[in-house]
């Protein structure tokens, strides 16, 4: 059995035209993977969460680890 943890990372400003992920935006997602697998977590999924309606998106990052 395992539990599982999302965590929700936000992405840097974006302009009203272009809602994508950028360089820095997949450097802080490699460093967060890279910290939960350090606490024992093991990487499972990522979604990007696009938002047309604000300035800022977030990656929705699912961790698990043995219970």
């Amino acid at each position: 059995m395992f539990e599982y943890k999302t965590e929700l990372l936000q992405t840097g400003l974006k302009l009203w035209f272009r809602d994508n992920a950028n360089e820095e935006d997949l450097a802080q997602l490699d460093a967060l993977i890279m910290q939960k697998e350090a606490e024992g977590w093991e990487f499972v999924t990522y979604s990007f969460m696009a938002n047309s309606f604000a300035s800022r998106s977030f990656f929705a990052v699912t961790f698990r680890r043995a219970k």
